[in-house]
């Protein structure tokens, strides 16, 4: 089941031998998803695609033909989705940004420097739906913003691999017909990054989605085990005789706000506030951007979802605020969620997760030549009178600055460095005190089916008030990782360790002072099964010692993953766990494990239905034993949606913990329940035009919030925001101190309701 791809379309080297040419015309087409234009017919179209799932390598089932024209400013993609059962297109979502492996949908990528790492991507369904990302490592490693298109390879952290949160200036229109669907495309060159030279030539490569088959069809064929993101077998786009536009992008924002604070001023009256800020985006060269900001402002983002959390370890939230989304993966150095040593969420919060005023800031990014740069400085205010004492100054003012290089030595592998410097600023109390991290990268692939990271970092920390700096010679982190990756196999090991004093204040550290070793070995099976698609059976193991050998942590998992044609997925695992604990910890208020080494099984199972119907459900179990006693852990979640515009989700986890009572003052061990309750409703007027709400209940710190949100988008993620949010501590827990629910701190984490307001739009001056 499944063929290796066409001989003819694939090289010896394993690259594809797909051409394709854009017509140069004078003037574009009407965007209106119809290729009725007469300048469609100079387009000469790329078709035969060809299936990347599930029979890999065979002609696709429906056709497609992709064509491509140009004027000096702009690129316009014309593509034909013919389909013998048009009655039957399915679509599930019209919101900007959404999954497209759950509805009919068309993508495309444009690796715009031929370095087969970096590239562009830009998709849509029947209903218009705008997808865009930036890609980085060919989609590998972490990312700001969920998991690649039909990918198999996780996609974490905290900006590498896919940043599908970036939105660019483009537009598409759609339409169904008798004969299919049609997508019409205007992506200005502006939006785009490539070097100066008057002729082009781009990587390329396109896939369709053709969901009531689960059929991934892709026009450069790409082994299964990758995706589209797998740019060193994209095919070339040949004919574009142009040149980089100048790029010169104001976008000035006002915003209105009324709020309450429950935690700092409970009976305080509603406070107003107005404001204004402006980012600028101008482009040096045509591979090279300039970005400032000032008064910078993200009332628009979506507050965080909740996260349970029954370990002494840090949660990740990934970053989600606009300007530090451009380019993000060429910031991203370190073991995604793990040792991030870059994590720009650390700028505009303080420690206690208060949200800090940002002043400004400028970054600097893009290429030249084989040479990624990456430059930001970033700074923040002061609050409270630092200049008096410490016990006035919340927060001093600080000054963040990161400078990124990395330099491409071949297809697949590069070598970089990055400094990372937290300074406060001022004359305040903290003036000189500073942060500052040294890390140096690479990445080396051998072939098609190998590659290696590695990282070693450094830190240095001074405190005036300790007159020296903190830290010595154990303020360190390296690590090193290999895959190995085929169709039917993929195997991968990894040791990374951390220092005793490695203190790296803009990144993000999950846990402290260890060494640790990881393995996995997976197989990829496909029986010839009624109505099924492939096995995944696997093992993982992973282990953490302290840097005296104490073992504080192993988990050795089982699991076969069964995926069935129409998306239903269950996976059925097993892991036996280890915890070794020196010391006490608080695990829930009022319960605290006791130190000792305790060694546990669960079963963790998952299971989906297929979420492309017109209501699916996702429910899970965790139940095994917990430290010496036992947690069982139980989720549910219901799905509906009514067409490509309204869509709903709840769902229900319920967690009960039961450890002994023990200690010589019965200090140790407890019950507890709690319940997480989460409901989303999106409702999509247009693509453009939406209301979001999002309620969370928080049984375990009972707390409720709520976060409403309507957006009439124009371009590049700008238009008008009204946001209005509200947290609520009905028993009167401090949150911040909870051990067990971890806040986020995006607008509306805080206690209190607020009501905002926010315009911000693009002008190009010329």
């Amino acid at each position: 089941m499944g063929q290796a791809p066409n001989p003819a379309e694939v090289s010896v080297e394993g690259k594809s031998n797909r051409r394709a040419t854009a017509a140069y015309i004078e003037s574009g087409p009407v965007i209106d998803g119809k290729l009725d234009d007469a300048v469609w017919k100079q387009a000469v179209p790329a078709s035969d695609f060809v299936q990347h799932e599930p029979y890999e390598g065979r002609p696709a089932t429906e056709r497609t033909e992709v064509y491509l024209l140009y004027t000096q400013k702009e690129l316009f993609v014309g593509v034909m989705c013919h389909d013998s059962e048009p009655s039957r297109i399915l679509v599930t979502q019209s919101e900007r940004d959404s999954d497209l492996t759950n509805t009919d949908s068309f993508w495309m990528v444009f690796d715009t420097f031929r370095d087969t790492q970096n590239g562009f991507v830009f998709g849509t369904n029947p209903l218009g739906l705008e997808f865009d990302a930036q890609i980085s490592q060919e989609g590998q490693g972490g990312t700001a913003g969920g998991p690649a298109l039909g990918s198999r390879t996780a996609q974490a952290g905290s900006g590498g691999g896919l940043n599908k949160n970036w939105d660019g200036n483009w537009e598409v229109a759609t339409s169904i017909t008798e004969e299919g669907w049609v997508a019409e495309f205007r992506i200005p060159f502006s939006t785009l990054r490539f070097q100066g030279s008057k002729q082009q030539v781009w990587g390329v490569n396109f896939a369709r989605n053709i969901r009531r088959r689960n059929e991934q069809d892709y026009w450069s064929p790409v082994p299964r085990q990758w995706d589209l993101y797998r740019l060193t077998m994209a095919g070339e786009l040949h004919g574009l005789g142009i040149e980089p536009p100048v790029n010169f992008i104001v976008t000035p924002y006002f915003i209105g706000s009324i709020g309450q604070d429950f935690e700092g001023n409970p009976l305080g009256d509603a406070v107003r506030r107005g404001d204004t800020g402006v980012d600028v985006k101008y482009g040096l060269t045509g591979s090279l951007t300039l970005d400032l900001t000032y008064n910078t402002d993200f009332a628009q983002v979506e507050v965080d979802e909740q996260q349970v959390n029954l370990t002494r370890f840090n949660l990740f939230f990934p970053e989600k605020r606009p300007f530090f989304l451009e380019n993000a993966g060429l910031f991203a150095v370190g073991s995604p969620r793990q040792v991030d040593l870059f994590f720009s969420r650390r700028i505009g919060i303080d420690r206690s997760g208060i949200a800090v005023p940002i002043l400004g800031g400028a970054r600097l990014s893009g290429k030249a030549g084989r040479w990624n740069l990456g430059f930001l400085n970033m700074q923040t205010e002061e609050v409270g009178d630092c200049a008096v004492s410490r016990q006035q100054c919340l927060t001093p003012g600080n000054n963040f600055s990161v400078a990124r290089i990395n330099r491409e030595i071949g297809a697949r592998s590069s070598v970089g460095g990055i400094f990372i410097n937290k300074e406060a600023s001022g004359t305040g109390i903290d003036s000189g005190n500073y942060n500052r991290i040294f890390g140096l990268d690479t990445r080396i692939g051998i072939g098609e089916a190998f590659r290696a990271n590695g990282y070693f970092a450094k830190t240095a920390t001074f405190r005036e008030q300790l007159g020296e700096e903190a830290f010595d010679g154990s303020d360190y982190a390296f690590s090193i990782s290999g895959e190995h990756s085929t169709r039917v196999t993929r195997f991968n090991a990894g040791y990374r360790e951390v220092g005793r004093n490695f203190n790296p204040e803009v990144g993000f550290l999950q846990r402290r002072a260890y060494r640790s070793w990881n393995a996995a070995a997976w197989g990829f099976l496909r029986p010839d099964w009624p109505s099924f698609r492939e096995a995944r059976p696997h093992v993982t193991y992973t282990a953490f010692y302290n840097l005296e050998g104490f073992k504080e942590s192993d988990n050795l998992h089982m699991d076969s993953h069964f995926d069935w044609e129409n998306g239903t997925h269950f996976s059925p695992a097993v892991n036996i766990t280890f915890e070794g604990l020196k010391q006490p910890f608080q695990i829930f208020p009022g319960v605290t494990v006791p130190p000792g080494e305790f060694r546990n099984a669960e079963i963790a199972w998952r299971y989906n239905s297929n979420l492309s119907a017109p209501v699916s459900v996702d429910a899970g179990v965790d139940a095994g034993g917990l430290y010496r006693g036992t947690q069982q852990t139980y989720f549910l979640g219901v799905n509906a949606r009514k067409g490509g515009n309204f869509n709903a989700s709840v769902s229900f986890t319920h967690t009960r913990v039961d450890l002994p009572i023990e200690g010589p003052l019965r200090e140790f061990g407890g019950k507890f329940d709690f319940n997480l309750v989460r409901a989303r409703i999106n409702y999509s007027f247009t693509p453009r035009m939406f209301l979001q709400s999002l309620l969370q209940y928080n049984e375990g710190g009972d707390n409720w919030s709520t976060n409403l949100r309507f957006g009439w988008l124009n371009t590049a993620g700008t238009g008008l925001f009204i946001v209005y949010s509200e947290t609520q501590d009905i028993r009167g827990i401090d949150l911040s101190v909870d051990p067990l629910f971890r806040r986020s701190v995006l607008p509306g984490d805080s206690m209190g309701r607020s009501l905002v307001i926010k315009f911000t739009r693009e002008f190009r001056p010329f």
